[in-house]
């Protein structure tokens, strides 16, 4: 019985290729042939594949840079082989201490490759996918990561804390794929703070037809919706008072009845809650229902923001870049910054961050101006990096000036910028202003006097 195999092909030599890919139909392998670095890595991030085989020398990049890159990508990578010339044995064997499995050199025997993918690709199942590929590498995330197939196969209500932007949603869902329900079971997810009092009810709980003025249909809420499978409630610190006593009651009785309905539905779901607010504080403040709290505080997931978990910085930027734009680099410099940066805004920052710079630069490498230059006027973009005909400063397309000021202050007035713009959308108002940059209103007034930013014109 021939094996299931699933073989990544990168090789540019057409004529290496196409008898490569010949003899693994032969085989009754199933195989995927990418001629460069970059449609390797698209391949790559779709997972599924038992062995990776690749040439040393690539056009667009090496095979080296092609394997510490996606290494550093992903915690877990399918067996590596390199095809080498002699001249590159030494790198090959290099590799091979960073973690990959084994190389050939050209001319080499067909029988005996088809030997080492069989025996490579029994050893180890097949990699993940780019979006299943792990949480983090920071000892954090990994922690984590590590109690998450416990917690999902018996907890029913999950408290997930940390401050906005971290990844709570993320490990939420992570926990709904690993729930014995699984895949295929309804994820849910509702932001409890975008929600006036009066509509959060509906959108909860449901309501019937007629229940108020243009309610045309009856409409299920989102905990029948999420039934038999899992409810994600964020924000659900900024809940309105009064609307916590009527969840505390659907969380005990595990029964909702709709906005102007009279009868009660039953639900069997899991309940992930999720909060940048410190809910024992609020209780304290009686902002909270104490009740409340503990029912929702069975198991606690607290993720740490990613300023105490730098490992993940340059991880997170490489997956959201296979994803915006697997064709470009960031730039040494441009990772430098990354690692440097504060991250106020923590992953989903660094998300933008990235699919700005992917959209900014000029050519495959994206500098430090394309990730932090929000402010687009025109032709020009601040920073020195343009997107149309000029450049700021009148300096020729493509032509960066010579640096005027450290990398720290670049950054700085970059993060300035930005927060000025947020503050200027949203009229002064601070609550609005920390929503809207995804950080708290002491982390943004904190900044603002760090920055010079006046805080005394600002709203509350």
């Amino acid at each position: 019985m021939k094996p299931d195999l699933n073989i990544l092909l990168i090789e540019d030599d057409p004529i290496m290729g196409e008898s490569l890919m010949e003899r693994f139909e032969l085989e009754g392998f199933h195989a995927r042939w990418a001629q460069t670095g970059a449609e390797g890595q698209r391949w790559l991030a779709r997972g599924g594949f038992g062995v990776v085989l690749s040439d040393m020398r690539l056009p667009d990049m090496g095979g080296d840079a092609l394997f510490r890159e996606s290494a550093a990508s992903y915690p877990v990578l399918p067996p590596w082989l390199f095809i080498t010339g002699y001249g590159a044995v030494d790198q090959a064997v290099a590799l091979l201490k960073l973690g990959a499995a084994d190389y050939l050199t050209k001319p080499f025997d067909l029988d005996a490759l088809i030997d080492k993918l069989k025996l490579y690709a029994q050893a180890t199942p097949p990699a993940p996918a780019v979006q299943d590929a792990g949480l983090g590498i920071s000892p954090a995330l990994r922690r984590i990561e590590a109690q998450l197939p416990q917690l999902a196969a018996k907890a029913r209500t999950v408290l997930i804390t940390g401050e906005s932007g971290v990844g709570k949603e993320m490990v939420a869902r992570a926990f709904h794929c690993l729930a014995p329900e699984g895949e295929g079971a309804p994820f849910i997810a509702v932001n409890c703070g975008a929600f006036p009092e009066g509509l959060l009810e509906a959108e909860l709980f449901g309501h019937e037809r007629g229940a108020f003025t243009g309610a045309v249909r009856t409409r299920k809420g989102v905990f029948e919706q999420a039934d038999g499978g899992t409810l994600f409630l964020d924000e659900i610190g900024d809940m309105p008072f009064s609307m916590q006593v009527k969840l505390l009651r659907v969380i005990q009785e595990r029964r909702v009845t709709r906005v102007g309905g009279e009868k009660s539905i039953a639900v069997d779901l899991r309940l992930i809650s999720a909060t940048h607010q410190d809910l024992k504080k609020r209780v304290t403040q009686n902002l909270f229902r104490e009740d409340l709290y503990y029912r929702l505080n069975v198991i606690q997931i607290h993720i740490p923001p990613l300023r105490q978990r730098r490992e993940d910085i340059l991880w997170l930027a490489r997956r959201f870049l296979l994803e915006a734009a697997p064709d470009k680099r960031l730039s040494e410099e441009a990772e430098q910054t990354l690692l440097t940066h504060d991250w106020p805004g923590n992953v989903r920052e660094l998300k933008h961050a990235v699919e700005r710079g992917a959209i900014l630069a000029n050519g495959a490498s994206i500098g430090v101006a394309a990730l932090f230059g929000e402010e687009v006027v025109g032709n020009e973009v601040v920073g020195n990096e343009a997107v149309g005909n000029e450049a700021v400063g009148n300096e020729a397309v493509g032509k960066k000036s010579a640096p005027t000021s450290s990398l720290a202050d670049f950054v700085s007035q970059s993060e300035r910028r930005y927060i000025a713009k947020a503050l200027d959308e949203c009229a002064g108002h601070l609550g609005h202003t920390a929503t809207a940059l995804g950080i708290s209103r002491k982390n943004l007034w904190e900044k603002m006097k760090k920055l010079g930013l006046s805080v005394n014109e600002a709203k509350p």
